[in-house]
């Protein structure tokens, strides 16, 4: 009776250990949900803030059509995956995206970098400018996905 008791809990103990062990495949976004921004301005807005915050607007607008624009005939908002999309998921598939999630994520490292010892230098009005225009191309991706 104790070899049965002592069988049964062995095996459940093994099924449970094979059950939780399983690596389980998150279907990965194909666009970082990182890539949004929480406000859109206007330039009387704009013209209000401190030099300091226009340059992290800048800096994150950037970055933000950084993330999106590779994907446009994919798409344009995170969320949406491989499967979403008719495309496998095969660990090949998922590797490409693993590879040019990291170059963009280089990338980005590298121009934040530029941009925080540079953009400073920048003209107020010309940074307002800037936003604005990255503003006005990430509403056009929005509106992109809408046709």
């Amino acid at each position: 009776m104790k070899a049965k008791v002592s069988l049964i809990c062995t095996l459940f103990l093994f099924l449970s250990a094979v059950a939780i062990g399983q690596k389980k495949v998150i279907p990965k976004s194909i666009i970082q949900r990182s890539a949004l921004i929480s406000k859109y301005h206007d330039s009387k807005e704009l013209s209000s803030m401190p030099k300091k915050e226009l340059l992290e607007l800048c800096i994150e607008r950037a970055s933000v059509i950084t993330k999106t624009l590779p994907y446009v005939a994919l798409a344009t908002k995170p969320g949406v995956t491989m499967i979403d999309l008719g495309i496998p998921d095969e660990s090949d598939y998922r590797k490409l995206l693993d590879d040019q999630e990291e170059g963009t994520t280089t990338y980005l490292e590298l121009t934040t970098n530029f941009q925080r010892k540079i953009l400073p230098y920048a003209d107020k009005n010309r940074l307002i400018a800037a936003i604005l225009f990255y503003e006005n191309i990430l509403k056009s991706l929005h509106e992109f996905e809408e046709n």
